[in-house]
Order: C-alpha cells, then structure tokens, then sequence
C-alpha cells in the first residue's frame, strides 16, 4: 500500500530538519505515542489507543538507513505490531524537505505492508485516519517550533578575594617568635555533571472513537497499528 503525504512547517529548512530530525524531542508531538528505548539507529516506541473504555497498547521500532544533512532526505525502515497480536505492519518511508520561501514543506512516501485482521481493512479508511493523525501532529509541532526560548541561566558570580589576615606587632624586646600560617587546603574541582537526559512523558491514549467519529470506530480499532507505523513512527525521521 502507498501512502503519500504532504505537510508545511512555518519554519525555514534548517530549523525545521534540526527539529524533525531530533526524535526525543518531537516524540510527544504525535498523539499517543512515547518514545522507549534506543540502542545505536533503532528507536523502540509505543503507542496507547483508546477506543471507547478499553485501551489497547502497540509496539514499534524504527532504524535510520539513508541520511543526506545536505539534501534534507531520508530513508527509514519501521515495524509495528499489538499486543495481542491483531496485526502487524512494516514500513519504508522516504522523507523529504524543500524550502519555500521562509517556510519548509515536508514530503512523506510510505511503502506499507499489513498482516494479520487489519489486512481486511482498506486503504482508504487507513489513509483517512492516517491523514488525521499528521495533522493533529504538525498542529503540535508548529506549536513547539514556535515556543519561546528558556532563558539562560545566569553566570555564576565571581568570587570574592578575602582580606589578607592582620598579624599582631611583636615587641622589639622581645625575640620575634615564627609565625605559622595554616596552609590552605586545594580547591577540590567540581566535577562535570554529565548533560540530563530529557524526560519521557507518559503519553496520553489516541482517542480513535474521537478521532474517526460516528460508528465506525468500532472497525478503527484493528487499523490502529498501520496506522502507528505509518502516521506515526514514520514522520520520525530518526537522528543518528
């Protein structure tokens, strides 16, 4: 199955592949979905769905296999599957920025394959959910690349010099006796705190009954796996 996608972010390019390119930190922008574990060029990822009072849990991988800085292009190779073994999806997804004027338009090809109950359904229905959850993840996105940065902390003051300690006249008289100053002991350095880790928030379950609408989110809920790994793991264009 083909799915073809097109999207446009209000950034210029290098912003907009630095940021798509950054997989911890555009994770949270794509409803449902939580990034769990990296190990070299894979990305392990899950996503929670929701659909009516039962919540069901998938499980995907994603590995860079083409990266081009100077092109703004590339290939990633992605599997999914539930649970409790519904269904499982495998993708290849060629990704694609060009600039346009001050703004960056992403295109998304996806080579997808499905197994299992979620074969049954068609592409078209896989597309439309696919299409709502690319939007629902470019609003996010748009709304991350236009935050506000944090401020920079402030320089640490510098240290103040300590009067030098007053030592007592001795009289003439009297034989001046040696005066033993303590030495002090060495600054210990401080040691270098390795750079935090950002934390991974729980993600929130996908609401498919919200997301499809009216009475067909019964037959949605075996789709959500394709539609993990191609609305999901495949706009994560991993960074090495």
């Amino acid at each position: 199955m083909k799915i073809d996608n097109e999207f446009t972010v209000g950034v210029p390019i290098d912003r907009a592949w630095e940021a798509l390119t950054d997989l911890e930190g555009i994770a949270p922008c794509m409803p449902g979905a939580q990034l769990t574990g990296v190990d070299g060029d894979v990305y392990s990822g899950k996503v929670k769905v929701k659909v009516g009072p039962v919540i069901s849990q998938y499980t995907g991988t994603a590995r860079l296999v083409e990266k081009d800085d100077t092109a703004h292009r590339a290939r990633i190779s992605a599997k999914g599957k539930d649970s409790r073994g519904a269904g499982n999806a495998s993708a290849r997804i060629d990704a694609v920025l060009r600039a346009e004027g001050g703004t960056t338009v992403v295109t998304v090809a996806t080579d997808l394959n499905i197994t299992g109950k979620i074969a049954q359904f068609g592409s078209g229905m896989i597309k439309e959910v696919s299409v709502k959850l690319l939007d629902q993840f470019v609003e996010n996105l748009e709304a991350r690349l236009h935050e506000p940065a944090a401020p920079e902390p402030e320089g640490v003051p510098e240290p103040v010099a300590e009067p030098e300690p007053v030592r007592e006249a001795v009289p003439t008289t009297a034989p001046a006796a040696p005066v033993t100053v303590p030495a002090q002991a060495a600054p210990v350095p401080a040691e270098t705190a390795p750079a935090p880790r950002r934390p991974v928030e729980e993600a929130e379950p996908l609401d498919l009954m919200g997301l499809a609408g009216g009475s067909v989110y019964k037959r949605l809920a075996p789709v959500a796996v394709a539609a993990v790994v191609a609305a999901l793991i495949v706009y994560y264009v991993v960074r090495r």
